[in-house]
């Protein structure tokens, strides 16, 4: 008998309808030569310090720092896991093969490692890995089933993850707990939630900073078209006259300028016109998507990812914990087919896509390698429509599907055509400019969906009327006082991008580049972090923004070790782990190097005689929390 093990129950049922195993039974189904059967996702984790001994089990700073001799595994305490594991196990002890059908992942590859291993198995094992759940993509993997040896250095460096994130998560968290938590809160520490809450507090420590200082623009309307004068920020200029990048910084000159221009003839020295061309936004990788779920609708990380894997599920959607934005070239072939399902989508009895993919009908599809590049593509590709068409979607499912399915029709579609101009003028020496933007050709902006007010002011820009060089006339200047702004709070869009770009933060290029290629957390696990930092009230909402708590602040600020609070540290993980999966870095010396590591941190937290506490927020407390500046 063949045993087949999934994430979870519904995935299980699809792959064993596509297989033959009918026949359903108390946590699996039979038929055909198999037996499926299903996790709840993680079944089993890492022992928890008091597996190891007693003396782990209260929390102590004298039993610090935790090692392990060796790290073992075991089972969820839950009588649904227990009992569901109770049939995996008594499967795989009579199975003659086995094949892992958990998701195509990091993590689903540790899912199902230590279920097998807990369970004892000893017959060969084979892997299942697709990127979508549809039938065809089911059928095609059972036809090309890995061996399971192929994962090993997958496995090695989810494995190597988890343990990491054991022992600074554990040792930091009962260090920082018992030394300044007064005994009264957990203060979580962990490798990517630090690192994350530290960026929040840096921005708004940056806001509450600020100080906002005066500039003038000088404007002028000639042939009912604002123009804004030119700063020159040459070096002959006085020192004393400092200039803002966006005006003058003192009244007094722009005074001067004013009068200086005032009644005296606005003369046009320059039209400048250039045609131009915008590509089709790429893909969507997890993050973006989830970016502009947070910008359009307001959806969280944690909500978006749960509509996402949703429609995954109900084979609507490709795998969605992905970080590329590309397509592998063998998927090209296949896009017709999926174009043609979305041709027959309807909502509310309208087709919405029927109209844009007729006019790219009747003609090979564009091929673009901003699309189509398999070197880009490592486990998964992009995120896009399967083709197959949805039924009974929410409205947040309806919402997030579109955004799918506009990005995947829009790659197909011509670039979008614009002219661009720029007129320059002068009023006794004074320079003035004014810009303009025209769409000649829309292209792919057909397929736009419907644009928040937030998003149309941004994007709209100016159409200018017919401007000559060398015409002249009367004008209206104006002179108006401006204050320069502080950055913006984050939102969770703006900090899930930081999160993903987190590279940007860090100066060593080797891991700046680790960075680059995967930001700090996964993209699949961003959302839970978020909401972790939440949960311990590091941090709060205010409508869109995300503001620090004194918890979170004073937390950032009595960490010791930079290294734990920073980027940086997330970097030297990811090109670590990232080397270990290309066999080229030994996991046990990852492990080695992080218990010389946390006994380094332990040390250096217990020297520390201050006697310092963090606040403890109640949840009273932050509905009491002053409201952020407006």
């Amino acid at each position: 008998m063949i045993v087949c093990i999934a994430e979870k129950p519904s995935v299980a049922r699809d792959i064993a309808r596509i297989i033959g195993a009918t026949g359903s039974h108390d946590g699996y189904m039979e038929g055909n030569g198999y037996q499926v059967t299903w996790t709840f996702g993680h079944l089993c984790t890492l022992k928890e310090p008091h597996d190891y001994t007693p003396m782990w089990k209260s929390w102590s700073l004298t039993a610090l720092p935790m090692i392990p001799p060796r790290f073992g595994i075991k089972l969820i305490d839950d009588n649904g896991i227990k009992k569901q594991f109770g049939i995996i196990e008594r499967l795989m002890q009579a199975a003659d093969s086995i094949v892992n059908c958990g998701d195509a992942g990091q993590e689903g590859e540790l899912i199902q490692r230590w279920v097998m291993q807990k369970a004892g198995v000893k017959c060969p094992i084979k892997r299942l890995w697709i990127s979508s759940m549809t039938d065809e993509a089911i059928r095609e993997g059972f036809a090309k089933l890995k061996d399971q040896q192929d994962y090993q250095p997958l496995y090695l460096a989810g494995l190597s993850r988890a343990i990491g994130d054991w022992l600074l998560g554990m040792n930091a968290t009962r260090l920082y707990t018992l030394k300044y938590g007064q005994n009264r809160q957990v203060l979580s520490i962990g490798r990517v939630q630090t690192p994350t809450l530290a960026l929040i507090v840096k921005r708004q420590r940056e806001i509450e900073s600020f100080k906002p200082e005066p500039y003038w623009v000088l404007a002028t309307i000639y042939r009912d078209t604002t123009f804004t004068a030119v700063i020159d920020d040459g070096e002959d200029r006085d020192k004393d006259k400092k200039k803002s990048p966006k005006g003058f910084s003192s009244k007094e000159e722009g005074e001067k300028a004013f009068v200086l221009i005032e009644g005296k003839p606005f003369m046009v020295t320059g039209v400048a016109k250039k045609n131009g061309t915008e590509q089709p936004p790429q893909l969507y990788d997890l993050t973006s998507l989830q970016v502009d779920c947070n910008r359009k609708f307001g959806y969280s990380a944690e909500q978006s990812l749960n509509l996402i894997q949703s429609l995954y599920e109900h084979k609507f959607t490709t795998y969605p914990r992905v970080d590329t934005q590309y397509l592998s070239d063998d998927i090209y072939s296949k896009c017709p087919q999926t174009l043609n399902g979305l041709y027959q989508v309807k909502f509310f009895g309208k087709a919405p896509y029927a109209d844009i993919i007729r006019s790219i009908g009747g003609k090979p599809l564009k091929k673009s390698k901003r699309v189509f590049d398999t070197s880009k593509v490592t486990d998964h590709h992009a995120i896009i429509p399967t083709g197959v068409i949805p039924q009974g979607l929410s409205d947040a499912e309806r919402n997030v599907y579109d955004l799918i399915a506009r990005r995947f029709i829009g790659v197909f579609l011509p670039d979008c055509q614009f002219s661009s101009t720029t007129v320059t003028g002068e009023v006794d020496k004074i320079k003035f400019k004014a810009t303009g933007k025209e769409i000649i050709n829309p292209g792919w902006r057909i397929v736009k969906a419907k644009e928040s007010d937030e998003e149309r002011n941004g994007n709209e820009e100016l159409t200018l009327p017919t401007f000559v060089k060398g015409e002249s006339g009367n004008h209206y200047p104006t002179l108006t006082e401006k204050w320069t702004t502080p950055p913006p709070y984050y939102t969770e869009a703006s900090l899930l991008r930081a999160m993903e770009t987190a590279g940007r933060f860090v100066d060593d290029e080797t891991l700046r580049a680790a960075l680059k290629e995967n930001g700090i957390g996964r993209p699949s696990s961003r959302a839970g972090i978020i909401e972790t930092l939440f949960k311990r009230r590091y941090i709060k909402r205010e409508r869109k923004r995300l503001v620090a708590t004194p918890t979170g602040i004073e937390l950032i600020d009595i960490i010791h070790e930079e290294l734990l609070k920073s980027c940086e540290l997330t970097g030297i993980w990811e090109k670590k782990l990232r080397d270990i999966e290309h066999k080229t870095y030994d996991a046990q010396q990852f492990v080695n190097e992080l218990k010389q590591q946390v006994t380094e941190i332990v040390n250096d937290v217990m020297r520390d005689n201050s006697n310092r506490r963090i606040t403890v927020m109640t949840d009273a407390d932050l509905k009491t929390m002053k409201s952020t500046k407006k």
